[in-house]
């Protein structure tokens, strides 16, 4: 019975927060929510608490925020007692030592977005959308010492479409995790799902800083178009005027196009009317559709050209 099955669950954001409702709905008894300390938010930088905390406190789940894993005695003490047969965690944030992978009974089981072994590590979304794979999907594995390198478990693939960006992706893996997590715990502890190692050789996803979020209009026109829906709506991209200017972008169109005059370079303005910012790339140029300049508001490109204007000869660096 589920219910005599002892879960830990340790997670963050709202992409872990859909999978502890799904394991307390499924009927398991979650006794204890480790989640991140909460953090400074807004204009007024109030201390918010995470989604995974919100739900805890809501169904009456004890809640832990300890500011370390490593190194930390009171952690394995509270482990200790709290004696669970599964640790599970999505999205938590800290990498788990030995001393608490070895605790729960059946193991610590880890949700990943991704096909493991492709995309280890901090973003794993973001990468698959930037680099322009097909599919993607959730991996569920064991957690060992290393960056999501432990045997795999269940896997489910979903298609990457055209009109997906980082936001509709999450939202779907979100969901599929979360089930999977539930068939994964079942599996688990009937005995029923076969652990699959992973090779040593696999590709990593690391976290985006603000400095990778520049777009880059010496790329092709699809590589651009990727790499801006691979971080919408958050970080977002940016382009950059040679006077500093800067502005950011969250959702482009493209076209290829080998006919373009040749004089008109990569950054370039190519076109510009009361509803349209065309800019020359690679092979072609891609659309400006939604744009947030500095001080602003985000908004779409025909709202933005009806109180702005650029010149011409203005250059996208």
């Amino acid at each position: 019975m589920r219910k005599d099955i002892k879960v830990v669950f340790m997670g963050t954001p709202e992409f872990a927060c859909e999978s502890l409702k799904e394991i307390y709905e499924a009927g398991f008894n979650i006794v204890g929510c480790f989640t991140n300390p909460d953090k400074p938010s807004g204009r007024g930088m109030k201390l918010k608490a995470s989604a995974v905390k919100e739900y805890a406190i809501e169904k009456n789940i004890p809640i832990y925020q300890p500011k370390k894993i490593r190194n930390n005695q009171e952690v394995l003490d509270i482990l200790d007692k709290l004696a669970p047969d599964v640790i599970a965690v999505v999205a938590y944030g800290k990498i788990l030592p030995k001393e608490v992978l070895d605790i729960p009974k059946y193991g610590c089981i880890n949700v990943h977005g991704s096909l493991l072994p492709k995309y280890r590590g901090a973003a794993p979304m973001q990468w698959a959308l930037i680099n322009g794979e097909k599919e993607t999907g959730i991996t569920t594995m064991f957690m060992d010492v290393g960056m999501d390198t432990g045997d795999m478990l269940l896997k489910e693939e979903i298609e990457i479409k055209d009109d997906y960006n980082l936001e509709t992706l999450h939202d779907k893996l979100m969901v599929i995790g979360a089930k999977l997590l539930v068939k994964t715990i079942d599996g688990v502890v009937s005995g029923t799902i076969t652990r699959i190692p992973q090779p040593k050789d696999g590709t990593y996803a690391p976290m985006i800083t603000r400095d990778m979020t520049k777009i880059d209009f010496n790329k092709s026109a699809r590589e651009i178009f990727n790499f801006v829906r691979g971080l919408s709506p958050f970080p977002g991209t940016y382009m950059e005027l040679e006077d500093s200017r800067k502005y950011k972008v969250f959702d482009v169109s493209y076209k290829e196009d080998k006919n373009i005059d040749s004089t008109v370079e990569p950054g370039d303005i190519l076109l510009m009317s009361k509803d349209s910012l065309y800019i020359r790339c690679k092979d072609g140029y891609v659309m400006i559709n939604k744009i947030q300049p500095e001080n602003s508001k985000r908004m779409d490109i025909r709202a933005f050209m009806a109180g702005n204007r650029f010149n011409m000869m203005d250059k996208f660096i």
